[in-house]
């Protein structure tokens, strides 16, 4: 499928970084380069780039969209309260992936996973306010 010279511009910048980026992360890295491009057409491209299979997004707790390159297969533990996002090593559900392709011949372009709870530093921020405000 061809691809659009806006589209072509967003795969660069997703290709070249190490993390996955926000649309208005890669607006304005697009601004930075010097290039023209409007943050409605980062949002139609970035669609087209997702419908196509070509990358992939995670939406965060508080709504904001992440894109990266379909290839990155990263799985996450996000803290509820300060949003911090821990990438986990490895992937459980590769085996299940090729399963359900088979058996439902579904192609699928990739698979999020993520886990919600409290980070280390949110529990015992939790904690010692529990103890503070408890009487003597």
């Amino acid at each position: 499928m061809k691809r659009t010279r806006s589209q072509k511009q967003i795969l660069d910048i997703l290709k070249g970084c190490d993390r996955a980026l926000s649309a208005q992360e890669l607006y304005m890295e697009i601004r930075n380069q010097g290039q023209a491009m409007g943050l409605a057409t980062v949002y139609r491209s970035l669609e087209a780039l997702k419908l196509a299979g070509m990358v992939q997004v995670r939406t965060l707790t508080k709504g904001e969209s992440l894109y990266s390159m379909v290839q990155e297969d990263r799985h996450h533990l996000t803290c509820l309260q300060c949003g911090d996002s821990i990438p986990i090593d490895s992937c459980p559900i590769h085996g299940l992936e090729s399963e359900l392709n088979q058996a439902y011949q579904f192609k699928i372009y990739y698979h999020t996973l993520e886990f919600f709870g409290l980070c280390t530093a949110c529990q015992l921020s939790s904690s010692s306010a529990r103890v503070a405000s408890q009487p003597e």
